[in-house]
C-alpha cells in the first residue's frame, strides 16, 4: 500500500512537470474569437494590467463602439496568422504576434496586417499571457490621445432635362439674401419692415434667424433665397443697410408650374424620411426628392455621398471614396408643348397627356390646378398662399396617373372589341328612336342618347353623333365575359404599367365581372366600371394609326426612337383604318361633335367624351369632358384631355377648342 502512494505521487509529480503552460498562440486565437464577435467586455478582460490602468473598460468599450458605428463596419474579419509551431520566449520577455483585419466601411473596404505584443502576468491559477493593446490596433495610423474622425462630402444632383435639352430641374445659382446684425441696428424694425415688403418672408422668420445663438454682430445671417432674374427686387433689397448676397447652388425649376406635377420638387428630408432612409446615406441636412420624376429618380438623380475616415491631428486617412455625382436624365417631354397644354388648362381642373402616336414617346404630362415648385426655394407669395396653402399643396396631386371613367372616348376600343369578333358589322343600320332605350325586364334602367336626329345608325354613324345606345347594344351583343375578356387581352385593361416609370394606376373593365345587363350596356359607351388613367386612354388610340398595333408608352429618351409593341394585332389593319376612318369623320363631318371649331390646315382625328359621375342612380352627378385627338398626316401628336365639371360649361365641347388649339400650335 505504501508503495502504491509513492508510485502515486512520484505519477503526479511527473505529469505536473509535463503538463503544458498556456502560451500566447491560445490566448492570441481567443482574443481574436472575442473581437470578430465584437465582444468588447471580453476583449477588455485579456489585457495586461499595465494597459487596464491606462484605460477603463467603459472607454475601452465606447472607443471600439463609436469608432465602428461611425464608420458603419461591416463583414469585420481579424484573423490571427498562427506561426508553425511554438513561439519560444524567455521569462519576461514580449510575444509578437501578427494579424490581419480586413472590413466593409461607409468610406469603402479597410485591411492592414498589424502585429499585437502579448506578455506573461503571474495569476492565482498561474502565469497566462495578456494583450498589451495599443490603439493602432483599431488602424494602424491611430496613436494615443488621437480621434478618428468621419466626414461626408455631398454629390451634385443630377439633373432633368426635356427631348431638346431644356432644363426641367437644374442646379443653377441663385442668390442668398443674408443680414448683418450691426449693419441695420440703427434701423432695424424699418429694414426688416421693408424686407418682408420686397421677400416672401414674415418679421417672425428674420427675428428668428437673427435670435440664433451663434449670431454675432459681424455675421452675415441668411434668410431668404431669391431668383437673379428678378434684378428690380435685389437691387431694392440691396440698397438697404446691412443687406448683403450670396452665391449659392440650388434646385430650380425653369418651368413652375407648367412641370410641377410632372416634375415634383426637393424638400429638406423630414425625421420620418430621414428613418425610413436610414441605411441609404442621409443625414439631417439632406435635401430629398418629394414628389413627380424628382421622387421617382431619387436614387438615380441623388447620386452616392463621399466619405472620408481620417486622423484630424495627422491627417491620416484611413479610408476615402470620393463623392459620384447624381445621373443626368434626359426626357421624351417636350418643354414647349407641356406649356402650351398648361396653358389652355390654367382656368380648369384637369389633366392632359400627350404622346408621339408612332414612337409611344410621351411628349407630355399637365395637371391643373397646379403651384410653382420654386416656391419651396424662393418662399410663397402672400396671395398665393391665401389660395394655395400648404394644406392644399398636400391634396395637390398629379391627376394624369389617377383613374377616370373615359366616357364616349371608350366608343372605339367597343367598336374594335366587336369588329374582331363579328358582333359588329360596320355596315348594319341599327334602328334607334327617341332618346331613350331599354330591354324588357330592366325595370326603370335606360340608356340615353344624345341627338335624335338619326333613326338609322351605323358603325360611323354612331361614331360622329356619339350613340350611347348603339355602342350598349354593340357590348351587349358581345357578352359580358366576352366583352370584358377581349378588352383585356387586346388593349391591357388589367395590366399594371409597371415598365413606365412614373406610377400609373391599373385601368379595369369592371370591379368584380360585370355582373348585369345594365352594366353591361353602360361598359360599352365607356360608363359602368370602366376607369382609365390618361396615359392609358391616349395609349389605347395608337393601334388606329399603327397598323393594328398598341405601342407601347416611354418618358426616358433611348438612343432609338424605334416603338415598342406593347399588344401585337390589337385589331386588324383594315379594322384599324375603318375606326380611324370614322374618327375622322368625327372632326370633319359638321354633325360631328369634334367639329368646332374647324382648324384648317390640319388633318385631325379623334373622338369626344363626357362622363357622368352618379353616387346613385337617379342623382345627377358632375360631368367630365373629354376629348382625344391626333394628327393623322404625319403623325407625330396624340392628345388625351379631361376637364372636370363642365356640365354647365358645353360639356366636352368646352374640351375640343382646347385641344386644337395646341394642335395648331404645336404641328404648325
Amino acid at each position: 500500500m505504501r508503495y502504491f502512494v509513492l508510485l502515486l505521487s512520484f505519477f503526479i509529480l511527473i505529469m505536473a512537470g509535463c503538463s503544458k503552460e498556456p502560451t500566447p498562440e491560445e490566448r492570441m486565437t481567443q482574443y481574436i474569437k472575442d473581437w470578430n464577435e465584437q465582444n468588447f467586455s471580453s476583449m477588455y478582460e485579456q489585457l495586461s494590467k499595465k494597459t487596464k490602468e491606462s484605460i477603463s473598460e467603459k472607454d475601452f468599450k465606447e472607443r471600439y463602439e463609436n469608432i465602428y458605428q461611425a464608420i458603419e463596419t461591416e463583414k469585420l474579419k481579424v484573423t490571427f496568422n498562427k506561426p508553425e509551431g511554438e513561439t519560444e520566449i524567455k521569462d519576461g520577455e514580449t510575444a509578437k504576434l501578427p494579424f490581419s483585419l480586413s472590413m466593409e466601411t461607409v468610406a469603402g473596404p479597410v485591411e492592414f496586417e498589424h502585429e499585437a505584443s502579448l506578455i506573461q502576468e503571474e495569476t492565482e491559477e498561474g502565469k497566462e499571457w495578456f494583450i498589451e493593446w495599443d490603439p493602432s490596433y483599431i488602424f494602424p495610423q491611430l496613436k494615443e490621445g488621437e480621434e478618428v474622425r468621419v466626414t461626408s462630402s455631398s454629390p451634385e444632383r443630377g439633373q432633368l432635362f426635356d427631348r431638346n435639352g431644356e432644363g426641367l430641374a437644374i442646379n443653377q445659382t441663385v442668390y442668398e439674401i443674408g443680414v448683418i446684425p450691426q449693419g441695420i441696428a440703427e434701423n432695424k424694425e424699418e429694414i426688416i419692415d421693408k424686407i418682408t415688403k420686397l421677400l416672401p418672408i414674415s418679421k417672425e422668420k428674420i427675428d428668428q434667424a437673427l435670435a440664433a445663438d451663434w449670431v454675432r454682430e459681424g455675421d452675415f445671417v441668411p434668410i431668404a433665397k431669391m431668383n437673379p432674374a428678378d434684378e428690380e427686387t435685389y437691387q431694392q433689397l440691396i440698397e438697404l443697410p446691412g443687406i448683403q448676397k450670396k452665391d449659392v447652388t440650388a434646385r430650380f425649376y425653369p418651368f413652375g408650374e407648367s412641370a410641377a406635377h410632372l416634375v415634383g420638387y426637393v424638400r429638406p428630408i423630414t425625421a420620418e424620411q430621414l428613418e425610413e432612409q436610414k441605411d441609404a446615406g442621409y443625414s439631417g441636412n439632406s435635401m430629398i426628392g418629394t414628389r413627380g420624376l424628382e421622387q421617382v429618380y431619387e436614387k438615380e438623380l441623388r447620386g452616392e455621398s463621399g466619405w472620408k475616415i481620417f486622423i484630424p491631428d495627422s491627417e491620416e486617412v484611413i479610408a476615402e471614396k470620393p463623392a459620384v455625382n447624381g445621373r443626368d436624365i434626359r426626357l421624351t417631354i417636350d418643354a414647349t408643348l407641356q406649356v402650351q397644354l398648361t396653358n389652355e388648362l390654367k382656368k380648369d381642373e384637369g389633366t392632359a397627356v400627350a404622346i408621339h402616336p408612332k414612337t409611344g414617346e410621351t411628349l407630355a404630362m399637365v395637371s391643373t390646378p397646379t403651384y410653382n415648385p420654386n416656391n419651396f426655394l424662393f418662399g410663397w407669395p402672400e396671395e398665393e398662399l391665401k389660395t394655395f396653402n400648404d394644406e392644399k399643396l398636400a391634396t395637390s396631386i398629379a391627376k394624369f396617373n389617377k383613374l377616370y371613367s373615359p366616357g364616349s372616348t371608350f366608343k372605339p376600343l367597343t367598336a374594335a372589341v366587336g369588329l374582331e369578333t363579328g358582333k359588329v358589322d360596320p355596315n348594319k343600320e341599327e334602328s334607334i328612336t327617341g332618346a331613350t332605350w331599354s330591354k324588357e325586364g330592366w325595370g326603370d334602367y335606360e340608356v340615353t342618347r344624345v341627338s335624335t336626329r338619326l333613326e338609322k345608325v351605323n358603325l360611323k354613324d354612331a361614331l360622329v353623333t356619339s350613340d350611347n345606345i348603339y355602342f350598349a347594344r354593340a357590348a351587349l351583343s358581345i357578352g359580358s365575359k366576352t366583352f370584358q375578356s377581349e378588352l383585356e387581352k387586346r388593349f391591357a385593361l388589367s395590366e399594371e404599367l409597371d415598365f413606365y416609370p412614373f406610377p400609373i394606376e391599373t385601368s379595369s373593365v369592371s370591379n368584380n365581372g360585370i355582373g348585369s345587363e345594365g352594366l353591361l350596356a353602360d361598359s360599352g359607351f365607356g360608363q359602368g366600371e370602366v376607369l382609365m388613367s390618361p396615359l392609358h386612354v391616349a395609349a389605347s388610340y395608337t393601334p388606329f394609326l399603327n397598323e393594328g398595333n398598341m405601342i407601347q408608352p416611354y418618358l426616358e429618351m433611348k438612343d432609338s426612337n424605334k416603338p415598342t409593341v406593347w399588344k401585337e394585332g390589337v385589331l386588324s389593319q383594315e379594322n384599324a383604318n375603318l375606326i380611324l376612318s370614322h374618327l375622322k369623320a368625327v372632326v370633319n363631318d359638321p354633325s360631328g361633335t369634334a367639329n368646332k371649331p374647324v382648324v384648317e390646315g390640319l388633318e385631325l382625328a379623334g373622338k369626344t367624351g363626357t362622363a357622368e359621375l352618379k353616387v346613385s342612380k337617379d342623382a345627377k352627378g358632375q360631368e367630365n369632358g373629354w376629348f382625344v385627338a391626333m394628327n393623322t398626316n404625319d403623325p407625330r401628336l396624340l392628345v388625351a384631355m379631361m376637364i372636370e365639371d363642365v356640365k354647365d360649361r358645353e360639356g366636352s365641347h368646352y374640351v375640343v377648342p382646347k385641344v386644337k388649339n395646341v394642335m395648331k400650335a404645336y404641328l404648325q
